[in-house]
């Protein structure tokens, strides 16, 4: 059931977004004659390796230049990337991905390899359920560009800080998750993405099931 509501939802957005996804494409390959999308290295369903699909926001082999936190003003990024990233349309044509079959609309966001490897026997039940575009640890973090910014070690910030978070809100999704849930977290995202912020008491009101 939640496959096939993954695959209409997401045939539809595509459809109604389409002229949306034109322009940027356009504006991205005027921008800099550079590659409209970004293919990055995810870990997904089962611990399965795949290709997530995101409009690229960074300068070519940006990989080569820097780590894989990015904060608020990295220099990687790119003027247009910068205005993508802030509205959260660099994530679009993930909905591609959803279609494909490797995420879904509601999930924990998907992981490089590198991260992956550091989870705990208890941590890799999150690889038993298919990554998404949004979750509750999404939510909480929307904003992770500006926790990262300013600080001299962004990597090390984003193992120590924001990851033990991000992975307890990404078990207690695995742990609640129902139709209900997932109704729950687009709700919360469409607000989110509206109001231009994710929700910091997000943390206590997962795990308490609220």
């Amino acid at each position: 059931m939640k496959r096939l509501c993954d695959v209409v939802v997401a045939s539809v957005l595509l459809l109604l977004l389409s002229p949306l996804l034109l322009v940027i494409a356009l504006v991205i390959r005027w921008s800099d004659g550079g590659p409209v999308f970004y293919r990055a290295p995810r870990v997904g369903l089962r611990g399965q390796p795949f290709r997530m699909w995101k409009f690229r926001t960074m300068v070519q082999h940006a990989d080569q230049l820097g780590g894989p936190s990015t904060p608020d003003g990295d220099p990687r990024v790119t003027p247009v990337g910068r205005w993508l990233r802030q509205h959260k349309l660099d994530e679009l044509p993930q909905l591609f991905n959803v279609c494909g079959g490797t995420m879904s609309l509601v999930g924990p966001r998907p992981e490089v390899q590198h991260y992956v490897d550091l989870y705990s026997e208890e941590e890799r039940v999150i690889l038993t359920v298919r990554p998404g575009l949004t979750d509750w640890a999404s939510l909480w973090n929307i904003d992770e560009g500006a926790l990262l910014k300013g600080s001299p070690d962004p990597e090390k910030v984003y193992l120590e800080t924001i990851r033990p978070v991000k992975l307890r809100l990404q078990l207690a999704y695995v742990r609640q998750r129902s139709f209900g849930t997932d109704l729950r977290i687009l709700l919360h995202t469409a607000i989110a993405l509206a109001r231009g912020k994710g929700a910091r008491p997000l943390p206590l009101i997962v795990e308490k099931g609220v």
